[in-house]
């Protein structure tokens, strides 16, 4: 059969910025490349990045990271499984000595798991260093499963990939869990600069946030959800900085929070399931590297420290964009307005 060429599809780019960040993972001004179809993301996350910069700045803090694996093994029965899961979750030393023969990088932290039936899923979670990890992890449980199977002969193969991780699909068990990063932007905006610059007050937003974002997104449906277009900017994010696209599905769970605190607005986006790396596949391109390099993201640190970074400015580019949108919202006609204004 015959390979075709590799090609390119050219997807408009531009920086926006720069957005302000406080800390904790780092404090500095940062323009962000961001590729996409819809134009209007430009200047909707450039006006956030605008009043980032006239404030104190935005607050990332990372919470958490892993990246997971579930395996699915089978016995005859409920009662084999579990015998065997009450073993293993003894064995994480053991685990970890196959694990450290895959790759220099990968770290297993933690198991969780579930048994149905006859069947046992077992979530594996790792760390990766600088890499998102899905093929580090997926190696990792590749060589753990002739161990396991040796080990524990009741148990017999069913797939090196259960459902149970959850890759690219809407579910509870990444927020709760976890799966990439969890990271939270928070800020404080005062109460003038959001009436002269995002042309709102801060009870407005915070009253449709609540009205639209949470009421809205429960009626809906939602699962572990209550944001306006995290999705927007994580494409565009994606898309220039050459991470797993359809990540965005998991990654667009999270939650707007906001109160009025003073007579200013407190603003915040939290991120469960933020999976982004500085290394590995879709990271060889010319103008990836280059984007890279930019956000500072591509220097000699402890590994982990350059993914962490990019997911600190990720999380604060997702909130300018958050921000702006819903702010747009609280007055009538100013979204539609814009799009008819920049997309034709």
């Amino acid at each position: 059969m015959k390979a075709h060429k590799i090609q390119q599809a050219p997807i408009p780019m531009r920086h926006v910025g720069p957005i302000k960040i406080c800390g904790p993972v780092l404090e500095e001004k940062v323009s962000v490349p961001l590729a996409t179809y819809e134009t209007p993301l430009w200047p909707s996350v450039g006006r956030g990045a605008r009043v980032s910069v006239l404030t104190e700045g935005i607050r990332c803090t990372i919470v958490d990271e892993r990246m997971t694996r579930s395996i699915l093994l089978e016995a005859d029965n409920a009662t084999e499984a579990l015998a065997a899961l009450t073993s293993i979750k003894n064995r994480q030393d053991d685990l970890q000595a196959v694990v450290a023969q895959s790759s220099r990088f990968a770290r297993l932290i933690d198991m969780n798991a579930q048994i149905v039936a006859n069947l046992l899923y077992l979530r594996l979670e790792f760390t990766t260093g600088d890499a998102s990890g899905h093929n580090m992890v997926t190696n990792a449980a590749d060589k753990l499963f002739p161990w396991l199977l040796t080990e524990y002969p009741q148990l017999r193969y069913s797939s090196i990939s259960g459902n149970y991780c959850s890759d690219k699909k809407a579910t509870a068990v990444n927020g709760i869990l976890g799966r990439g990063k969890n990271v939270i932007a928070e800020i404080i905006i005062p109460r003038e600069l959001c009436e002269r610059r995002l042309k709102t007050t801060p009870e407005k937003v915070v009253d449709l946030n609540i009205k639209k974002n949470l009421i809205g997104t429960m009626i809906a449906g939602g699962l572990r959800s209550a944001n306006a277009h995290y999705a927007n900017m994580l494409l565009a994010f994606y898309l220039a900085t050459g991470q797993d696209a359809a990540n965005i599905i998991e990654g667009s769970q999270g939650i707007v929070h906001a109160e009025v605190r003073d007579g200013d607005l407190y603003f915040s986006c939290t991120l469960p399931n933020l999976i982004v790396g500085t290394v590995g596949n879709g990271k060889g391109l010319d103008f990836v590297e280059e984007n890279l390099r930019q956000l500072g993201c591509k220097e000699t640190r402890e590994p982990g420290a350059n993914s962490r970074r990019l997911a600190a400015i990720c999380a604060a580019t997702v909130l300018c964009g958050e921000l702006s949108l819903l702010a747009a919202q609280t007055n009538p006609g100013e979204l539609m307005e814009a799009h008819i204004k920049l997309e034709r």
